[in-house]
């Protein structure tokens, strides 16, 4: 048995020394041009800029991001195919039964940043601050109508419609950006999403912006803003991006990968993209992300549960 680690040690430590030795592959949940999918072309650019081997983005949209995560979950263990990750990874298994096991089936690489979400409206629907849409949703029950695509745009609509204690309708969307697109349109009322795109479409008037998750205001891109605890004391829903990979990974490779990532993160290039972004940079050890997939899995849990959201 001895004889066997030493073994699998060397090997795993050969591997780390080789990797990457071909293409990296990046599955992204979500559809082109949402949050995670912007972010996650930044680290992916700048990883191939390090390592000198050509980083492939895959958006594989649907089922909350499940279909990503199992793809990832299934992958060679050889540290080339890493999953971009969002809180959804964690948030799932409270929605779909099917959801892959974010502790047994996928193994965390790296915690790249937190970001605020925005509560933002069409700019038809009428009430515009945080009070006058909890009135017009009691007033209005199952009428409001509002953006979900998995993770915290969805946990932020049931805590919205738990605080008005009345029904709202949950549109589901297969990623931030058609949801956005479709608050726009005028097919929806409201959406959870994360500042860094928010604002642009909030300064340009195609959205009116109700209400930050920041834990006070003065900070990110939209410093004026009213935060979401003013009116509802303890409200919390800060968002962020992270990196996962095949559960068996050698842990020398998990350990080259995170190494890199780290050091993507310090990239001037890349923090200033981040940084006026509103996204705030974190990097850490694998274990630190694990840290945090759990903290977040008890915490957003015990809301959903509150909330009445059973797994289908």
């Amino acid at each position: 048995m001895k004889l066997l680690f030493v073994l699998m040690l060397v090997a795993g430590n050969a591997w780390a020394q080789e990797w990457p030795s071909k293409p990296i592959r990046w599955l992204v949940p979500f559809a082109p041009g949402g949050p995670a999918d912007v972010v996650a072309r930044i680290v992916a650019a700048g990883l191939a800029e390090r390592t000198g081997q050509p980083n492939v983005v895959e958006n594989q949209a649907g089922a909350s991001g499940n279909i990503a995560h199992a793809t990832a979950s299934k992958a060679a263990p050889d540290g080339h195919t890493l999953v971009f990750v969002v809180p959804a990874v964690i948030t799932n298994p409270f929605y779909l039964k099917a959801s892959v096991d974010p502790f047994r089936e996928l193994a965390p690489v790296i915690h790249l940043d937190n970001a605020s979400m925005v509560l933002i409206a069409n700019p038809a629907f009428a009430p515009t601050s945080l009070q006058e849409v909890l009135s017009f949703i009691r007033t209005n029950p199952g009428k409001v109508t509002c953006g979900a695509s998995g993770a915290l745009p969805s946990v932020g609509c049931e805590l919205l419609r738990s605080h008005a204690g009345a029904d709202m309708l949950m549109v589901m969307y297969k990623g931030n950006a058609p949801a956005l697109n479709a608050l726009m349109g005028g097919e929806i009322n409201l959406l959870f999403d994360v500042v860094n795109i928010a604002v642009g479409h909030v300064k340009s008037g195609r959205v009116r912006a109700i209400a930050s998750t920041a834990p006070k205001r003065g900070t990110g891109p939209l410093p004026d803003l009213p935060v979401m605890s003013e009116t509802i004391p303890g409200f919390d829903l800060v968002t962020w991006h992270g990196v996962m990979t095949a559960p068996a990974t050698p842990r020398a490779v998990v350990e080259r990968m995170n190494r890199e990532l780290n050091a993507t993160l310090l990239n001037a290039e890349v923090r200033q993209r981040f940084v006026a972004s509103g996204l705030q940079v974190t990097g850490g050890t694998p274990e630190e992300f694990g840290d945090i997939l759990r903290r977040d899995y008890d915490k957003y849990g015990a809301a959903l549960r509150a909330a009445g959201v059973k797994p289908e």
